[in-house]
């Protein structure tokens, strides 16, 4: 009866089989290599897919606090995204996300659209070039576009994200929350303090906070204060948000080298080119990051080349995508300069960052004690729980990887156009 059938017939029969017998137990190799037969006829049987439409959503959402970061004057009191769907002649849907800036939506619904419809998703080296080629190098766009392209093809193999880029080191992945942001009518003397220790009780491992709103003296108070509330053993770093001078961003530096902080992220401003990072790397006693402005590989490359960071950030919804991401990390190995990506986004940007950071190899071959973190935003943001089904949910520090094909969320389009402006 088999040999009359395709292989997924096989495939099928086997798992029914499988599923209705505790005691059979298929040869690890032989599953394997059944579900690469499986997934290659779904790509033979793919192989004229066609892209129908490329919809962007600019989605808006009215604060309930104003709130931002240490440059943010006035404070922020509406929060934006970027949603883009990719719809196939089959039915199948990808998405992706990015920032409303830098004339991300305009370069995709005038220039990358057009490109796409008709094309087969499935050719993803030569939309890939095709992408970088059409836009004179706008990474905003491509990694929205690049998100929903890999939603889309896992979707089609019946792949994670993860497994089209090789596959998984790891199914679970560290986090830590992004919080303590200054909030209008808020002291951070009070807030920083109480944020972090509920943070830390909810189990937290890692927590970061935007400082340099105020001067170094009044804020090493505030560093010191979160450090006494959450002890020695949660994970702390700082998010400069460039408002720091050379000067200053020594001086809290040491502070925070003293109050052992993991790192302390962009405190200078980030154009042109990172200028004063490397000068400033010399001088800091404790790791510095940046990165999360690159929109290339090859901006990457020149900071990575300056030995300017000693941690890369790149945001896969700003910089190109997922793949671009996992080449930058790459490339920072080769000159041992860690890779901890940066993520401010809704559930789908979370989604891309953790397929790409279980992709990411420990930085050393020993014990797995520097694994590389998610940045979760726990601000207001209705994007990261309400567009989903199922939100990310952090259970002991850690959030795991979904197995489900594409990115492994479900969408709601109709919350998606109920934000859509």
């Amino acid at each position: 009866m088999f040999l009359q059938g395709n292989r997924r017939d096989l495939l099928r029969a086997t798992a029914g089989f499988m599923a209705g017998s505790a005691t059979f137990s298929a040869p690890t190799r032989w599953v394997a290599a059944a579900e690469q037969e499986a997934a290659e006829d779904a790509a033979a049987e793919s192989r004229d897919l066609k892209i129908t439409s490329v919809t962007t959503f600019k989605l808006l959402h009215k604060l309930k606090r104003p709130f931002g970061v240490s440059v943010s004057v006035p404070l922020s009191r509406t929060r934006s995204a970027l949603i883009v769907k990719i719809e196939t002649d089959a039915g199948l849907v990808g998405w992706g996300e990015t920032g409303p800036i830098s004339g991300a939506q305009g370069t995709i619904d005038e220039q990358l659209a057009p490109l796409l419809i008709g094309q087969n998703p499935l050719r993803h080296r030569k939309l890939w070039r095709q992408l970088w080629g059409a836009n004179f190098g706008n990474g905003l766009a491509v990694g929205a576009v690049d998100m929903a392209l890999n939603d889309l093809r896992g979707k089609v193999l019946g792949l994670p994200v993860a497994d089209l880029f090789g596959g998984r080191f790891r199914d679970r992945v560290p986090v830590y929350g992004s919080t303590m942001n200054y909030i209008d009518g808020e002291q951070p003397e009070d807030l920083y303090p109480r944020q972090a220790a509920e943070k830390a009780a909810e189990g937290f491992k890692a927590l970061k906070m935007r400082l340099g709103r105020y001067s170094v003296a009044r804020e090493a108070k505030v560093a010191k204060a979160v450090r006494d509330a959450v002890g020695p053993d949660v994970r702390l770093m700082v998010d400069g948000n460039a408002a720091y001078t050379l000067r200053s961003a020594v001086q809290m530096g040491r502070v925070l080298d003293e109050l052992n902080f993991d790192f302390f992220e962009e405190p200078l401003p980030q154009s042109p080119r990172y200028a004063g990072y490397a000068k400033l790397r010399d001088k800091l006693p404790l790791p510095l990051a940046g990165g999360e402005a690159v929109d290339s590989r090859i901006a990457a490359k020149d900071l990575i080349d300056r030995r300017a960071v000693d941690i890369i950030q790149p945001d896969a919804a700003l910089c190109g995508g997922i793949g671009e991401a996992l080449f930058i990390g790459e490339l920072a190995a080769l000159s041992g300069i860690r890779c901890i990506p940066h993520c401010w986004g809704g559930a789908i940007s979370i989604a891309a960052s953790v397929q790409l950071l279980s992709l990411l190899p420990d930085p050393h071959w020993g014990l797995p004690t520097d694994t590389p973190l998610l940045e979760l935003d726990l601000s207001e943001n209705p994007w990261r729980t309400e567009i989903v089904n199922e939100p990310f949910e952090v259970v002991d520090g850690v959030v795991s990887v979904p197995q489900t094909p594409g990115l492994g969320i479900e969408v709601n389009e109709d919350v998606i156009r109920r934000y859509a402006v």
